[in-house]
């Protein structure tokens, strides 16, 4: 039975600094074995003088981590990676795949849920966007980068030296009005805890949401925001019908499973001792029954949405109607 390897996809604005990051990651005395998946959109590659134009190339680097360079298609890279670590010509713990600064990084996530054997042999960990502090406004006037953004597990915010204080502070409530789940984190010239990067576990079924998520007050009618992407937050205490949630969810995923870029829920569910978790990336959601509610601890259920175009007035509706007595 193998460990699953945990995967960090890395994604961001163009000229974010994603390859610095790299950089950082594969050459630092860090102890760890992490392969990267790089694609050949790359303004500048790893080691791009030492990598040919083969579809897939494969190098192991000085300090044991494992550079893959891919012109194709990200499914073959990865089981490429499983045949020469079962084989034992490479050796990793860890895989970080990066994404073109103009991708989507949804078919990227949705890869490790579609796809049963690389479900079983990898497990998609976060997805971290970077964020150039200096340019932001211009790159958040595109849609593709407002979604890097709401993708978004961690938010790492760039060359904020080159921007005064006030100016990062504007733009940290603007992505947390975008993603209300993701930490905001600073790294400079590539530099940063791994810590902050590993493990951060944000497709695992688990009931922490964090305590820093507030319900979303504002009328529905809202101002006009320049970002069509936005968080949701909701919540209640009274105990949901498990039937009336499934229809409400499966409904709201056959209207608006396109726009729904992640959400996630702790649910208390009528009857039952146990929360339910669940999330999803897009119109694909797993869930499953987590530990039973402390004696002392109120039995709330939350639920978070990060959409494009978010339809809050049909989301609402549809959960006072599942939390009507």
């Amino acid at each position: 039975m193998h460990t699953p390897i945990p995967v960090t996809v890395l994604t961001g604005f163009l000229g974010a600094g994603k390859t610095t990051l790299l950089k950082y990651m594969l050459k630092a005395e860090h102890g760890l074995k992490i392969a990267v998946i790089e694609n050949e959109f790359s303004e500048a590659g790893i080691d791009s003088q030492l990598l040919g134009d083969e579809p897939v190339q494969v190098m192991t680097l000085a300090n044991g981590c494992v550079c893959c360079s891919i012109h194709g298609d990200l499914t073959r890279a990865l089981y490429l990676l499983l045949e020469r670590l079962d084989a034992g010509e490479i050796a990793f713990e860890r895989l970080v795949i990066e994404c073109t600064g103009l991708a989507d990084p949804a078919p990227v996530a949705q890869t490790f849920f579609v796809d049963e054997e690389l479900r079983e042999r990898y497990l998609l960990d976060g997805i971290i966007t970077l964020v150039d502090a200096a340019h932001a406004e211009v790159h958040l006037a595109q849609a593709i980068a407002q979604a890097q953004v709401g993708f978004a597990d961690r938010l790492l915010l760039s060359k904020t030296d080159l921007v005064d204080p006030a100016a990062v502070q504007a733009l940290s409530e603007r992505l947390a009005r975008i993603n209300g789940r993701a930490a905001i984190r600073v790294v400079e010239q590539g530099r940063i805890d791994l810590a902050e990067l590993l493990d951060v576990r944000g497709f695992n079924l688990n009931p922490d949401l964090g305590a820093n998520l507030k319900p979303s007050l504002r009328p529905v009618r809202k101002a006009a925001t320049p970002d069509r992407i936005s968080t949701l937050v909701l919540r209640t205490e009274r105990a949901l019908d498990i039937d009336r949630l499934s229809t409400f969810m499966n409904e709201l995923l056959e209207t608006h499973g396109k726009q729904l870029l992640r959400y996630k829920g702790v649910l208390n569910i009528a009857g039952e001792e146990r929360r339910l978790v669940f999330q999803g990336v897009l119109k694909l959601y797993g869930f499953d029954w987590d530990a039973e509610w402390a004696s002392d601890e109120p039995r709330e259920s939350v639920l978070v949405f990060i959409a494009d175009e978010l339809p809050e007035a049909t989301i609402r509706a549809g959960f006072e109607a599942l939390t009507a007595g």
